[in-house]
Formats: structure tokens, C-alpha cells, sequence
């Protein structure tokens, strides 16, 4: 067996491809439209560097007037997916409009891509986009004490590498840093991407699956965490849900995990959107946010 019970390429293809049946030019074309959308109707910082590289960017989309009785905005990152191969910030911006409109500033984060940057790069990228949020918080008109991530599919995985990370030995910075993480469609155990179509482009060694699997990291930031994935995508995204909610578990973390039936991996994304489930959840991480 390469990988759990799937003897072939072929079979874990199958499972990781959650692509088959759709038209990504269509997907990605109404991503985009809808997105640049978002851009001119909120008020925006674009292109906002967190980082040395030109990669290293995130737009920022202000609050509308929070409901709050802070004077500075609950601030929300979200990250991408994309298999770290694929895509940028700037095809999700349509996920920000009923957050911004609920008071919460949102940034949403770009990062190099595999095989431009070894794996690590990402996961250190993504670091640095939380800690400059964190640290530039006054300049972004946010409270650094209300800040939260979530992120879809390897953005997702990025978000569980965050609450893995020992921000305090690392970045100096609190480990209670984050209120809460939102992982939607999220993979927690990579041993299956060096024997899929992914490989060629992720290149993983298996130091980086040891290294970048959350699933046999510490959590070491005390925060809630939700893990979705969607009713219609192939059993193994569930399965990773599950196995990662265990080792949570184990470790006495705050999880919860759910299945969301009649949606697939891409239009899980809804959720963020039309009294979507995933907007009051955000909101449930921030105290300081009437429910």
C-alpha cells in the first residue's frame, strides 16, 4: 500500500483531484469577476506588503462601522487554496463582503507557490502575514486582540501549521495571539501527495511531510477550532477532518468539526456568503462582536 488503503497513483488521484467533473477555467473566471468586485465596493488597502518578497503581499478590506464597542475593528486573515501550487489573493476576495459588512476587517493573504519555494516558505509566509497583522495592528485600525484565521483547502492546512506554530519562541509574539481558526476542506496529513499528481510541483520530501503535517504537530495556541469539509467531495477529505479532530482532541483542544451536506470543495465557499454558516462562526470567535 502507498498510502492508508490505496494501492495505486491512480486511486489517490482519484481522491485528491476535487476538480474532477468541474470547468476550472469557468470556476476560476467567476472567482475573478466576483472578486474584483469585492475590490470596488469595500473600502481597500491592496498589495500591502507583510514581508521581503514580492510574493508577500495581502489586501486588506476595512470594516464597514463595527457593531461593536471597541473603536477598532475585529480583524479576520484568510489564506487561500490552491493544492500550494496554484492561484493568489486576488480570486477570493468575494469571501470578505458579509464580514466587512458584520464589522470585521479582513486581509486576505498571498504567498509564493511550490515549486518556485520549498514547502517550509509557505508555511513561514503565512506566519509572517499573522504576525505583521498582529504587530501592525494600530496602522490597520484593528484590535491585535481580536484576530482570527481560516483558510480553504491548503489554506486549510496553513491555518492548523499556524496553530501549531510556537509563536512566543519564534516571533516573540503572545502563543494566544489568535481567537479561533476556521479550516475548511483543510489536509492534515500529506503522506499522500508524494505519490500523487501533486508531487511534481509540491516536491516533498518526506522531512516535509514529517515537518508540515499538523496531524503529528502540537496545537500550541489555546483557541477553538472548527474544521468543515463539504458533503460532496470524496471520502478522504472527510477522513482528514476526522483524524484531525481526534489529535486535537487528544491534546484537550477546543474542536469541532462538521459535514456540510449537498456542497463540494469549491462551492463550500458559499458558506462565507447570504447568511452563510461560516461568517457567524467568525463572528463567534470574537467576543467583542454582537451576535
Amino acid at each position: 500500500m502507498l498510502y492508508q488503503h490505496f494501492a495505486t497513483q491512480e486511486e489517490i488521484d482519484r481522491a485528491y483531484d476535487p476538480m474532477m467533473g468541474r470547468d476550472p477555467a469557468v470556476l476560476v473566471k467567476d472567482w475573478r469577476e466576483r472578486s474584483e468586485a469585492s475590490r470596488v465596493n469595500h473600502c481597500t488597502t491592496l498589495d500591502l506588503p507583510y514581508g521581503p518578497t514580492l510574493a508577500e503581499r495581502m489586501d486588506i478590506f476595512h470594516a464597514d462601522a463595527p457593531d461593536t464597542d471597541s473603536p477598532k475593528a475585529p480583524v479576520h486573515v484568510f489564506f487561500h487554496g490552491g493544492y500550494w501550487r496554484s492561484l493568489s489573493h486576488r480570486e477570493f476576495s468575494f469571501i470578505v463582503d458579509d464580514l466587512v459588512k458584520a464589522g470585521i476587517t479582513v486581509a486576505v493573504v498571498n504567498y509564493a507557490l511550490c515549486p518556485q519555494v520549498r514547502f517550509s516558505e509557505l508555511v513561514r509566509q503565512s506566519q509572517a502575514a499573522v504576525a505583521y497583522v498582529y504587530r501592525h495592528a494600530a496602522e490597520l485600525g484593528v484590535d491585535p486582540e481580536q484576530l482570527s484565521i481560516s483558510g480553504h483547502s491548503a489554506g486549510g492546512h496553513l491555518c492548523a501549521m499556524l496553530m501549531s506554530t510556537d509563536w512566543e519562541g519564534a516571533f516573540g509574539l503572545p502563543n494566544q495571539l489568535l481567537r479561533g481558526a476556521l479550516c475548511i476542506s483543510g489536509l492534515y496529513d500529506l503522506r499522500p501527495f508524494p505519490w500523487s499528481w501533486l508531487q511534481p510541483k509540491l516536491q516533498l520530501s518526506g522531512r516535509d511531510v514529517q515537518e508540515f503535517s499538523p496531524i503529528w504537530l502540537p496545537c500550541r495556541v489555546p483557541a477553538p477550532i472548527k474544521l468543515v469539509a463539504g458533503g460532496l467531495e470524496s471520502e478522504e477529505f472527510e477522513r482528514q477532518m476526522s483524524s484531525y479532530a481526534e489529535h486535537l482532541s487528544q491534546q484537550g483542544q477546543i474542536v469541532t468539526q462538521q459535514l456540510l451536506p449537498n456542497v463540494d470543495h469549491f462551492s463550500i465557499l458559499e458558506n462565507y456568503l447570504n447568511d452563510g454558516c461560516f461568517v457567524e462562526w467568525i463572528k463567534g470567535f470574537h467576543a467583542s462582536v454582537k451576535i
